[in-house]
């Protein structure tokens, strides 16, 4: 698969979002959200999300340079309003606010509601365990129709609502997860490539498993997601579409509501300062040795060590910055015709 250098592609991504009407701050913010998001691998939350950005931009479904609004907030509570701005960064704003309030009062709960695509929520889980702080996220997405099957159904009611928590440490385990099988993304990104998807992640419109994703993007009438680990998984989506769009009065997936308004997310954040529940360095020994512990598990494939949250994510950035970044032809064609398109000529070459 053809590969980009992380440096050339990111000055590609910031030139895309500036075109679209961004500030400086803005696209680089941006720009470093999805990047990093294909450099630890998860190609689905990464650059391959742009090109409907910039269709969103041009649409009115994504505003640019838009702050968070706050409906509520009282010392340790708030609940924003995203504005249909950029998750990236209406998203680590909010965050901020979190970890502030959490440092003041032990814990602090925030909502984030009516924003466009947050991306990768690990980013926000990382921002947490950066300033020292665990945290806890649910996540709803309203993108179109349905793309989740409830458990027991066949067509899809639900999006791929992901949850993340995130604990401090040297490094950080952020956990960080799509309550379906396998995110959206990764079908669209299998799609692209012209490759299957794992068995178990997905039916067709008669419920039949299948490995094909074009079941999501070229059949009609269309299959579906399923959740991971059967009525776990499908219980927690559901809990995140009521934890974050119910709750917070953003948009909910359910059917009867408005289906066309680009990517809409609402999220919950519980953010948890360590060192109001225990002793901060007995609390970093235990986490510690739970690792070590865990780790030291004699691996059931020699080739394949037991790793922790967050791990394998390390490891393929160090790969991919080192080597670059696989962009499939589809995703990279459509991101040099969406750059092309705003007038942008410095494109640089996938080889």
């Amino acid at each position: 698969m053809p590969r980009v250098e992380a440096g050339a592609l990111r000055a590609l991504l910031v030139d895309v979002v500036a075109a679209c009407g961004s500030a400086p701050e803005e696209a680089e913010e941006v720009a470093a959200h999805l990047l990093e998001a294909n450099l630890q691998g998860h190609d689905s939350h990464g650059i391959m999300l742009l090109p409907r950005y910039v269709q969103h931009v041009r649409e009115g479904k994504l505003v640019p340079n838009v702050a968070p609004r706050a409906e509520r907030q009282d010392a340790s509570l708030a609940v924003f309003d995203g504005g249909r701005g950029y998750g990236q960064r209406v998203g680590r704003i909010a965050m901020d606010w979190a970890i502030g309030a959490a440092r003041d009062n032990g814990m602090a709960v925030m909502g984030l509601k009516d924003v466009h695509h947050l991306g990768r929520i690990g980013t926000y889980g990382e921002q947490a365990a950066a300033a020292g702080m665990i945290s806890l996220h649910f996540v709803n997405g309203v993108s179109g129709p349905g793309a989740v099957a409830p458990f027991g159904g066949s067509d899809g009611r639900l999006s791929t609502n992901p949850v993340c928590i995130a604990i401090p440490g040297t490094p950080p385990l952020v956990l960080d997860f799509a309550t379906s099988a396998i995110a959206l993304g990764k079908c669209r990104v299998a799609f692209n490539a012209g490759l299957p998807v794992p068995e178990g992640a997905l039916v067709d419109a008669k419920g039949r498993p299948t490995t094909d994703p074009g079941v999501l993007y070229r059949d009609e009438p269309r299959g579906a997601l399923r959740s991971f680990g059967a009525h776990k998984g499908y219980g927690l989506a559901m809990m995140c579409e009521i934890l974050a769009g119910a709750l917070l009065g953003g948009h909910t997936a359910r059917h009867g509501h408005p289906a066309d308004r680009g990517i809409v997310n609402a999220w919950l954040a519980i953010v948890l300062d360590p060192g109001r529940f225990r002793d901060l360095g007995a609390f970093r020994d235990e986490v510690e040795g739970i690792v070590a512990d865990l780790k030291a598990s004699p691996p059931a494939d020699p080739e394949a060590p037991v790793l922790v949250a967050g791990e394998k994510e390390r490891l393929t950035k160090a790969t991919r910055l080192a080597d670059g970044i696989p962009v499939d032809p589809t995703t990279w064609g459509n991101l040099v015709a969406a750059a092309e398109s705003l007038g942008l000529t410095r494109i640089p070459k996938a080889a």
